[in-house]
């Protein structure tokens, strides 16, 4: 019997259970995968916590690689015996085996691990459409990138200087900045202890950004925008801080007419054209070592509530595996 974890109600870590979960056939459009890794994302707290809701009971985990193990009608391109990585749903990646859409999976290529695809599935294809798509990042283009030592920070600091950015990063501590610097980041600034905003002014010389990353969200967004030059881009992806709430948006015109969006990868790779587009561009940078890939935590599956904990208390960096 497959194990699976999941949640019958919302609130802290304490709410997973480490469950038998029956999987059976796949139906029509749909693969069975026994997962070799499965990626831990800020995203799933949320869903966890109720802040962003899903019917319940529900599984939960939209990132992982394994083994195709059995395939339902209708579905091409994908056969027993594949490895195949996913990140933009549907939820219930935090299992040992389990049921889910093919056409959301993308078939790994060779001298891809799949430890490292489900690090990636979700959090470089988010890099991806943010630096290439939601931004498009140039080179000679000075960047704020928050959370620089996470998951999707540290690869968007190896993505961007690839590109030919300069990234300034924010981050918690001296070792997270030491970090996020090994890993592409030219000036990375400890919030604790320093203004992010004025240290923006600083390195740039009073110009300010073209375009923010900003994953915190609640604590940071004020600052940021303060960061932007005029016509700037404020790219709002997530909520470690909580969700941004009650904007007055005349204040985008006071700070120089800036564009704000809040995106998601889903509607980023909707359709199947964008998720092969996505994978591959994030395959060739990994593959050919342009972005490696820091994988600094693991934990059994059945340990996913710490794994939580961890994550939501910022003990964690880089990107983190859930080990069935």
């Amino acid at each position: 019997m497959a194990h699976a974890i999941r949640f019958h109600e919302t609130g802290g870590p304490e709410v997973l259970k480490w469950e038998e979960v029956p999987v059976g056939e796949p139906g029509p459009g749909q693969i069975r995968v026994r997962n070799a890794a499965v990626g831990l994302n800020y995203i799933d707290t949320y869903h966890r916590s109720g802040l962003y809701k899903v019917p319940l009971p529900s599984g939960i985990g939209l990132e992982g690689a394994g083994t195709v193990t059995a395939v339902g009608p209708d579905v091409t391109g994908i056969k027993v015996g594949d490895r195949v990585g996913y990140g933009s749903g549907p939820l219930g990646a935090y299992s040992t085996e389990r049921l889910t859409v093919a056409d959301r999976c993308i078939v790994l290529p060779e001298g891809l691990a799949e430890e490292t695809a489900a690090a990636i599935m979700l959090k470089g294809m988010t890099a991806r459409y943010l630096l290439r798509r939601t931004y498009r990042v140039q080179a000679g283009d000075t960047i704020l990138v928050h959370a620089a030592a996470g998951g999707v920070g540290l690869i968007m600091c190896q993505w961007a200087k690839h590109l030919g950015a300069t990234v300034i990063g924010t981050v918690g501590s001296d070792a997270k900045a030491e970090l996020a610097k090994a890993h592409g980041c030219d000036h990375p600034v400890v919030y604790t202890r320093e203004n992010f905003t004025d240290r923006v002014k600083e390195i740039t010389g009073g110009k300010g950004v073209p375009v923010v990353y900003d994953s915190v969200g609640k604590d940071t967004f004020m600052g940021s925008l303060d960061c932007l030059q005029p016509l700037g881009t404020m790219v709002t992806f997530g909520n470690a801080s909580g969700p941004v709430t009650g904007l007055d948006t005349g204040i985008l015109a006071a700070k120089g007419s800036l564009f704000l969006t809040r995106p998601t990868l889903m509607t980023y790779t909707a359709k199947r054209s964008d998720l092969e587009e996505t994978a591959k561009d994030l395959f060739d940078v990994v593959l050919k070592g342009a972005v490696k890939i820091e994988v600094a935590q693991r934990y059994a599956l059945k340990d996913a509530a710490q794994a939580h904990r961890d994550l939501e208390s910022r003990k964690t960096t880089g990107s983190t595996l859930l080990m069935p």
